[in-house]
């Protein structure tokens, strides 16, 4: 079976979800749907990096692919989730080549980056540390957030940037970055993620989206449109959706 990376390398189909609700429960359930990764979201939750240690080796014991997205493009931040075992790491807000440059440092140790070097859960508790720092610097993976539009005026600087293994565009902040939170429809906010699409398609690079509604249809229309890197909804969601569904049809007397 391939690595995120290397699916990432080909510019291959790949899907994953997003975990918000920092239990290792919810973590194994999604992981059995079927996706290929998980990302555990520590910029819009509460989740702590210790429980995202948990998750991490929860998401690795059903062979899903756990990747951290961080709150910031922060040294110490990368430096702990790494080190606690995420395989890989999204960055919000990445609005230009310079702030991709340092977040591939600070996932990377030398000579490739300066990632300060530990020995903690990822390196087996100081077992296999060299074993680990050859599979980090060939198979983490390394997402920039397209989310700001910033980003997308600099997109092609980005794409380019070494060790960047593929985008993410954040539908709802690049359309509030432009003034219009959540309204991702309108035709200003659709000429941006054109704009990003075709630099992608350029540089042959993975294009990503994240896909916020749990309907199938939806992912669908990305999967048409060519993108290749998509997480799809959020756990909340899948619940939350479901639930609402079926309640309708109590109410309704469609049952």
């Amino acid at each position: 079976m391939k690595t995120l990376k290397e699916k990432l390398s080909n510019n291959e189909l790949s899907i994953g979800s997003w975990i918000s609700i920092a239990h290792p429960d919810v973590v194994e359930i999604m992981a059995s749907a079927g996706f290929e990764w998980l990302v555990i979201d520590l910029e819009h939750t509460s989740t702590s990096i210790e429980t995202a240690k948990t998750l991490i080796a929860t998401s690795q014991s059903k062979g899903c692919t756990p990747l951290v997205r961080v709150g910031a493009n922060d040294e110490l931040i990368i430096k702990r989730v790494m080190d606690s075992g995420a395989e890989g790491i999204i960055i919000p807000m990445i609005k230009n080549a310079e702030e991709a440059k340092r977040a591939v440092s600070y996932t990377k140790y030398p000579p490739v980056g300066s990632r300060g070097v530990g020995l903690y859960r990822a390196q087996n508790y100081g077992t296999n540390f060299m074993e680990y720092k050859e599979s980090n610097q060939k198979n983490s993976v390394l997402i920039t957030q397209i989310e700001h539009i910033d980003a997308v005026r600099n997109i092609e600087e980005i794409l380019q940037v070494p060790g960047v293994d593929g985008t993410l565009v954040g539908p709802y902040d690049l359309s509030a970055s432009m003034g219009y939170p959540g309204e991702y429809d309108r035709d200003d906010v659709k000429e941006a993620l054109e704009r990003v699409k075709k630099a992608c398609f350029k540089y042959n690079k993975p294009l990503g989206f994240h896909v916020i509604k749990s309907e199938a249809k939806y992912l669908n229309e990305k999967i048409k449109e060519g993108y290749t890197f998509l997480a799809f909804s959020i756990d909340f969601f899948f619940l939350g959706d479901r639930a609402r569904e079926e309640m309708k049809k109590v109410v309704k007397n469609e049952i």
